[in-house]
């Protein structure tokens, strides 16, 4: 994941990006799933793939849905605009809690007051000068139930994310052989990881995602 580590002011400033950018429209499609995902772990004849990846591409299914709304702007204030769904060097989670629609908790994923943890981001960059949305707050408090349930320990402290150990990163960024220390730990995942996510206990607020 070495593109992470290249041109790192890229990510600091939307400006960098878009010198003409003025607003961010930050969008999120809940993905929640309709059962435990944790429970196909002790189905050790079953591999286990993160709920974000059972169904069609998000790219895809939010980008449409961005440029839908992107004419729509263009057509009705003659702005000019950019749609990006983690496709560029975008900073979501930080733009997505200063927008209001959640807070990056311990995990270090975005935490949604009505969608908990599933939750996939959009934004919509433009030249309109629009108002801005309160930002939201963190209400993880004492809580550890993400850190505390990782497999492999990724999380070397609160809001801290150590990839090398991240079982989604071992499984599907990674192009090389998963190192023998973890393969106990992963057991039956094949493909992504949802621990963390879903030991959120704002997940019992959260809702059934529609999407096919």
């Amino acid at each position: 994941m070495d593109w992470l580590a290249r041109k790192p002011e890229r990510r600091m400033d939307p400006r960098t990006l878009w010198a003409d950018v003025r607003s961010v429209i930050m969008l999120g499609v809940n993905y929640g799933p309709d059962d435990d995902p944790l429970a196909i772990l002790k189905q050790r004849s079953r591999g286990a793939i993160s709920v974000y990846a059972r169904g069609d591409d998000y790219h895809d299914l939010i980008k449409k849905r961005l440029k839908t709304l992107a004419r729509w702007l263009v057509t009705t204030t003659g702005c000019e605009v950019k749609v990006f769904v983690d496709t560029a060097a975008v900073m979501e989670k930080p733009l997505a809690q200063a927008a209001g629609l959640g807070w990056q908790g311990k995990h270090t994923n975005l935490v949604s007051r009505p969608f908990g943890s599933w939750l996939f981001l959009g934004a919509i960059y433009t030249t309109l000068d629009l108002p801005r949305d309160a930002a939201e707050t963190d209400h993880c408090g004492t809580c550890r139930a993400c850190l505390d349930i990782c497999p492999t320990a990724a999380f070397p402290a609160p809001y801290k994310l150590d990839a090398r150990r991240c079982i989604s990163y071992l499984t599907i960024e990674s192009k090389g052989q998963v190192p023998h220390e973890f393969r106990k730990a992963i057991g039956n995942r094949i493909y992504g990881c949802d621990d963390c996510l879903a030991a959120c206990p704002w997940n019992k607020f959260a809702q059934t995602g529609h999407e096919a």
